[in-house]
């Protein structure tokens, strides 16, 4: 379920054998910001894990954030896959849709100039993220990687009509990554007397920024509001979020509006704003109440007007985060845009330059590590496309997918290890979990909310050093042999063999000539790493 596409499972039983720096390219094979998503990312990693239902889910997350960590420490870089081409791609926006594409494309051999409209590059990881969450020398490191694969990345360069044609005459494709510029309107009267909360938070980077509003009034309930209250506390502000859904239903990471909770931001459910005045001392917000009606497809609530009633919210200030949409409509693709190819994370057109729509203008989910999966999959289009032409575009980065979902494998596509593995999703029920014991998840230590709302220093630590490898060894490893020899010492026929090099499965054989078919073999793998299927045609 990684949007990444990320080797999970081999990735925490490298980090248990203690290889944390083959753990690490494993990682970067497939994400250029480990250290960044260790830290940000929403972990659908694990909400997904086995180990939930035999005790408690493993703390990925976390290991990826030691494990870049340690890398930024050692100014370990990634190295190219493919040597150069000769192609140029130009990649606008430098957010991490456009980063991300960027390094996947000087990875597979090709040239890439970034074009930022802002001052520095980031994109939402440096304006939209707080350094309470993501510290800047953090994401300055994890660029830095970026550029040292000889991307450059030019500043202060907006994308406009005109830089497009002038693109067209210097190189060979274009990615467009430069997500959603213009705040989503309220449509309700007063709503210019409110302020974009984005906005709000890249004003907030200034090492000189301040805020007057004692109370302020957030309309939102995803992770920019939260974000945007939570800042707003840490400069002294008494931050209020009006959300017309409940509590569960904000599609905010459930953590962060916890500690939100925690560091006195006060949560306004079922209240919808339906006017804005200004009054003498600030603003006065009218709120509707709301009851629900029913459960939509997305498995949130369905909200109506409880009566016509309605209350009013006195505050200093209103801020606005219910989301955004595209800067210009050319940004994005046309319906009838010629030699138009719909793939999972982005979109490839042939226009005067092959051009690829990606990140937040066709992710289906807007978030850090699906526009990171958006770039991946840019790239590998682009190279797919001059390859191999056109048409087999399609057909070349389905057989890279992880397993039933959308997820792209850079490995996969390269033709690695990766690929010739078994493409089965392992469940629980398939572990033979006679081979694990009960143990509780690591968590880092997090500071005291009294002690968060003083900084904007990091609030989470990390795990410790000593606390990974055993972390790491409490994965499954779902599907994965990692050398037990269990398939060997069992097999009463001695049909399974142990090569003298490799690892993992290539290390193992089984002999059919003596081989019966019982799956004792099978049955004792604890990570059903074997299967046993009737050969076709047999």
């Amino acid at each position: 379920t990684c949007p990444a596409g990320e080797d999970i499972a081999r990735i925490q039983l490298l980090t248990a054998a203690g290889k944390t720096g083959e753990a690490w390219e494993t990682i970067l094979r497939e994400n250029p910001f480990p250290a960044v998503c260790g830290r940000v990312c929403f972990h659908p990693c694990q909400d997904a894990c086995n180990r939930a239902a035999f005790d408690e889910t493993v703390s990925i997350r976390h290991v990826e954030r030691f494990l870049g960590d340690a890398a930024l420490q050692q100014s370990r870089s990634a190295a190219p896959l493919r040597p150069p081409t000769g192609k140029r791609v130009a990649v606008v926006g430098a957010g991490p849709a456009g980063l991300s594409a960027a390094y996947f494309l000087a990875l597979l051999g090709y040239g890439c100039d970034v074009f930022e409209a802002a001052g520095r590059a980031g994109g939402l990881l440096r304006w939209g993220i707080p350094r309470y969450r993501l510290p800047e020398k953090i994401l300055d490191a994890e660029i830095g990687r970026i550029v040292d694969l000889g991307v450059k990345i030019y500043t202060g360069k907006p994308a406009t009509e005109a830089f497009l044609d002038e693109a067209a005459r210097t190189y060979d494709a274009l990615f467009l990554g430069c997500g959603l510029g213009r705040p989503i309107a309220l449509k309700i009267p007063g709503e210019e007397l409110a302020r974009d909360g984005l906005s709000f938070l890249r004003d907030l980077q200034s090492p000189d920024a301040c805020v007057r509003a004692q109370k302020a009034a957030i309309i939102g309930g995803g992770n920019t509001a939260v974000d945007l209250a939570r800042s707003l506390r840490r400069l002294g502000a008494e931050p209020v979020i009006v959300y017309r859904r409940r509590r569960e239903d904000m599609p905010a990471f459930g953590r962060e509006a916890e500690m939100a909770l925690e560091e006195g931001v006060r949560l306004m459910e079922l209240k919808a704003p339906v006017r804005i005045d200004e009054t003498g001392r600030g603003r006065r917000l009218t709120l509707q109440s709301m009851k629900m009606a029913g459960t939509g497809p997305d498995g949130r609530a369905r909200v109506v007007p409880d009566g016509d009633a309605t209350e009013t919210l006195d505050v200093e200030a209103v801020y606005t985060a219910i989301g955004a949409s595209p800067a210009a409509e050319w940004l994005m693709p046309s319906e009838n845009e010629p030699g138009m190819i719909r793939l999972a994370h982005c979109t490839l057109v042939q226009r005067r330059l092959p051009t690829v729509f990606g990140g937040d203008l066709t992710n289906p989910v807007q978030s850090v590590t699906d526009a990171i999966a958006s770039g991946k999959a840019g790239a590998m289009a682009l190279d797919a496309l001059f390859r191999e032409g056109a048409e087999a575009v399609s057909h070349r980065l389905a057989g890279c997918r992880v397993g039933s979902g959308s997820s792209l494998s850079m490995e996969i596509y390269l033709e690695g290890a990766r690929g010739r593995r078994a493409s089965h999703e392992v469940a629980f029920e398939e572990i033979n979990t006679a081979y694990f014991s009960p143990s509780s998840r690591k968590r880092p230590a997090i500071s005291p909310p009294a002690e968060r709302v003083r900084t904007f220093d990091e609030v989470e630590r990390g795990l410790s050093e000593t606390d990974i490898p055993g972390e790491a060894a409490r994965c499954f490893n779902c599907g994965l042999c990692n050398d037990c020899d269990n398939c060997r010492l069992f097999c009463p026929e001695v049909a399974v063999m142990k090569n003298e090099s490799g690892g993992g499965s290539e290390s193992r054989r089984i002999l059919y000539d003596y081989c019966k078919g019982c799956g004792i073999c099978v049955t004792e793998c604890p990570r059903n790493a074997m299967d046993l299927t009737v050969e076709e045609g047999i």
